[in-house]
C-alpha cells in the first residue's frame, strides 16, 4: 500500500513498528533480532518438511545420523548449527536439497 494511505489512516508499517520496537537496520539490536528471526524461521521450515514428509524428530535424527533431541533444539530455534550437520539432516534425514543464497541490503 502507497505511504499516504497509511499516513491517512494513522497506520504503522511493519517495518517502522520493528524500528520503533527493535532499533534501526545497522543497530546491533537490529542486527540480533534479525539472526534471531532466520534461525527462528530456518527451524520452522525444517519442522514443516519434516512433517510433510510424515516423519518423526527421531526418524530424521536417524537417517541423518544425529540425534532426536538436536533436531527438536533445531526445529525450536537452535541458533548455532554447523553446515555440514544442517546439510545432512535435509538430504540425508528429509531427502531434500539445501538451497542457499546471498542477498544484500540496499
Amino acid at each position: 500500500m502507497k505511504r499516504e494511505y497509511y499516513e491517512e489512516k494513522n497506520l504503522t508499517t511493519l517495518s517502522e513498528f520493528i524500528d520503533k520496537k527493535v532499533g534501526k537496520r545497522g543497530t546491533k539490536k537490529r542486527d540480533k533480532f534479525e539472526a534471531d528471526y532466520e534461525a527462528f524461521r530456518l527451524g520452522v521450515l525444517i519442522q514443516q518438511a519434516r512433517q510433510e514428509k510424515g516423519l518423526t524428530q527421531e526418524q530424521v535424527a536417524e537417517l541423518s545420523g544425529t540425534n532426536k533431541s538436536y533436531i527438536s533444539k533445531l526445529e525450536k530455534d537452535l541458533k548455532d548449527v554447523r553446515f555440514s550437520t544442517l546439510q545432512r539432516i535435509i538430504t540425508e534425514g528429509l531427502g531434500g536439497h539445501l538451497e542457499i543464497s546471498i542477498k544484500f541490503r540496499e
